[in-house]
């Protein structure tokens, strides 16, 4: 069919549009050619039948590769429109100007079908209605971006031939720049190169990026970081910017390309997918250019991250950190064989160390292997290794005050670089000032307010040197070095000392104990500590458990048989009154944090009914002693006569309690019909009546006698 054939009235009552694409900005600069022979479509519209004033022209998508639709605006019009029915025909240079991508120029054919709207390139019109002709686009779309493919594999064979001889110059990471010859070199700047190799030495010395993060915060430091127009400025350290410098070969001196794999994401972006392994990348030179640490220091450094991000591995060593667990990442559980993990507890005003093996309840819900007090076990390892200290191991803590001291002389030079770049910025806007023309308070004004910020900043940061010189003086001054260098001839005294942090104590430990088996015996109350040293050598350590609470508040044994003791002649208040006259005190009255308390009336009950103690009535009872209604059955007198007798001291008696006795009746034999007028015990009374001049009825009631 003829291409004016193609045309019908209904086409030419909707707008003809022309779409113009040019895959870069340069080619837009150079291959004008190509932009004009695109724009001279639109004569081929009007010879067609369209009017002028009916071409729209989009070309917002200039400079836009067609690999995908996501980015180019001008393109999701023209399908915008098309799908609404505004236009008649779409027109083209050739279809690789519309799409380089399979899945969008069908979908523009599918639209443009069910639209009616034709399409026009250099070769002539197509209606995607006619079978012959929508297989014609489609075959023209396949082609187009095959030819893309083409081209990407010509670029990138030529760009990878390059990285195999590590000459293809990449986005270098900061720290790093490019010199006139094209050669890799560390950057000019000297304070970039120091603070970069100090962050190397701290991460050495602290062994975790979250450590060394907090350490270039306490110590007041920026890290340096490059941004896109090519600047670098200084900013707070974070975690991220470590672990990235840290995973970067590029600082270890080494040439790598293609350690990442990308994908093109659904809205057309460029995403990682996954990261390659060592054996899969494209490039890896060592020695290709200067490093800041060498090539086994930085496979080192990856080790060290690794093993600090296996949580629930077997063999973990963590970083020493601020805890009082000595024991951090060394004890082994002697049942299960994983690693203890260091739990802290608050109790009493004061935080506890527990070593807990519960990674069997985490993952298979069982109970945990072991919890064992971390106190009694740390101070035998103390004592242990104070005991076994070499003096290399006493040179070694003269090595670390040395240690800090020099950090603190590192940390203060890159304060000095930091003031350096202050000086020389603000002598910058100074000399911008100076040069302008007064009479332009415009500019002028501007400047000086330039002038004034480089100033303030430059006050500001050497204050926060000052600050720092203070900080670092008080933690090593000149009494405290002194005091180490004498303590060191006694290692005792420095393990001991307060002052030494729990962070060090760790690192010495590190140096002399490879693991501690730790296996707790209830039953006995102990707990075995099986030492391994580095050389090979072990020693068995015991200590014991610490008590429970029920235990601690427990009252003692020998004061519960005390008591037993005393309930043969004295009652409850007497045992007390003899029991804090003896300093003795009830248990938990010694727990830290409650006043101390004293042995009351009702606290010897409570021992005699909690431990089954017999009591004294029964104590009493089984002497022979009898009630007061029986001592007057057996002497045949009222019961108050009895309690008359006993306080005339005619009867003995004994108190079981505050306020009862039991009776203690010489002779209770006595004949049922004997008079009780010759019993002893009315001598006794008549003699009583002389001697106090009593009447008889005083001491014996009416008729006794």
């Amino acid at each position: 069919m003829s291409d004016s054939l193609k045309v019908q009235p209904h086409h030419l009552e909707r707008g003809a549009y022309l779409y113009i694409r040019q895959s870069s900005m340069r080619q837009v600069l150079e291959n004008v050619e190509s932009t004009k022979r695109q724009y001279a479509l639109r004569s081929r519209a009007i010879s067609l039948g369209w009017h002028e004033d009916q071409i729209i022209v989009i070309d917002s998508d200039q400079g836009e590769s067609g690999a995908s639709a996501s980015w180019r605006e001008g393109f999701q019009r023209l399908v915008t429109d098309v799908g609404m029915g505004h236009a008649g025909i779409v027109m083209g240079l050739e279809v690789s100007r519309l799409a380089r991508n399979s899945a969008d120029w069908h979908r523009l054919l599918e639209i443009c079908a069910l639209a009616d709207t034709l399409i026009l390139d250099e070769d002539g019109i197509y209606e995607p209605t006619n079978f012959n002709d929508r297989l014609l686009l489609g075959l023209k779309g396949t082609m187009s971006e095959a030819e893309l493919h083409v081209l990407k594999a010509r670029l990138r064979g030529g760009i990878l031939n390059k990285v195999r001889r590590g000459e293809y110059r990449c986005p270098l990471p900061t720290g790093f720049a490019y010199d006139e010859a094209g050669n890799v070199v560390l950057d000019p700047d000297a304070q970039i190169r120091q603070t970069i190799a100090y962050f190397f030495e701290t991460f050495l010395r602290v062994g975790s990026a979250c450590q060394t993060v907090k350490v270039f915060r306490k110590e007041g430091l920026c890290f340096p970081s490059r941004r896109l127009g090519g600047t670098t400025v200084f900013q707070p350290l974070t975690a991220s910017s470590a672990m990235r410098v840290l995973n970067n070969p590029r600082y270890a001196g080494v040439y790598v390309y293609g350690r990442r794999r990308y994908r093109r994401a659904a809205d057309g972006s460029k995403k990682v997918h996954r990261k390659r392994e060592y054996s899969e990348w494209l490039a890896c030179i060592p020695n290709a250019h200067p490093g800041y640490i060498s090539w086994e220091q930085h496979q080192q450094n990856l080790k060290l991250l690794a093993t600090n991000g296996r949580g629930y591995e077997l063999a973990r060593v963590s970083p020493p950190r601020e805890g009082v667990a000595l024991l951090q990442g060394r004890a082994v559980c002697g049942r299960c064989g994983r690693h203890f993990r260091v739990r802290y507890v608050s109790r009493r005003g004061k935080r506890e160390a527990w070593y807990v093996c519960d990674r069997a309840n985490a993952t298979l819900g069982w109970p945990n292997c072991q919890s064992i007090a971390g106190q009694a076990v740390d101070e035998a390892i103390g004592t242990l290794v104070a005991e076994r200290m070499t003096p290399a191991a006493v040179e070694l803590a003269l090595e670390i005050r040395r240690e800090i001291e020099a950090r603190h002389e590192e940390a203060d030079q890159l304060r000095c670089r930091a003031i350096e770049r202050a000086q020389i910025e603000a002598d910058l806007a100074q000399r911008r000032f100076m040069l302008v023309d007064p009479s332009n308070r415009l500019v002028a004004d501007t400047l000086e307010a330039e002038w004034n910020d480089k100033l303030r900043a430059l006050a500001q940061v050497r204050e926060e040197r000052e600050r720092g010189r203070q900080q670092d003086q008080l933690v090593v001054d000149d009494t405290i070095r002194q005091r180490l260098v004498v303590m060191t001839t006694d290692f005792n005294k420095l393990w001991n000392d307060p002052c030494t942090a729990n962070r060090e104590r760790k690192r010495l430990l590190a140096y002399i104990i490879e693991d501690a088996t730790l296996i707790k015996l209830p039953m006995e109350g102990i707990t075995n500590i099986h030492v391994r040293f580095k050389g090979g050598k072990t020693e068995t350590l015991t200590t014991l458990n610490p008590k429970s609470s029920a235990q601690q508040i427990k009252t003692p044994t020998t004061i519960v048989e005390l008591v037993n003791k005393l309930q043969d002649d004295h009652i409850y208040s007497e045992i007390a009154d003899i029991l804090n006259q003896q300093g003795l005190r009830p248990g938990g009255s010694a727990r830290p944090g409650r006043s101390s308390t004293r042995f009351t009336t009702r606290r010897v009950v409570y021992l005699v009914h909690r431990y089954a103690l017999r009591s004294r009535y029964d104590r009493l009872r089984d002497r022979g002693m009898l009630t007061a209604a029986e001592a007057a059955a057996c002497l045949h007198i009222h019961e108050a006569t009895v309690i008359r007798w006993a306080e005339y001291g005619l009867i003995t008696r004994h108190a079981y309690n505050a306020h009862a006795y039991l009776y203690e009746v010489p002779d209770s034999n006595l004949p049922a019909k004997h008079s009780s007028r010759w019993h002893p015990l009315v001598e006794r009374a008549a003699a009583l009546k002389t001697t106090k001049e009593s009447k008889p009825s005083d001491l014996i009631e009416g008729g006794a006698v």
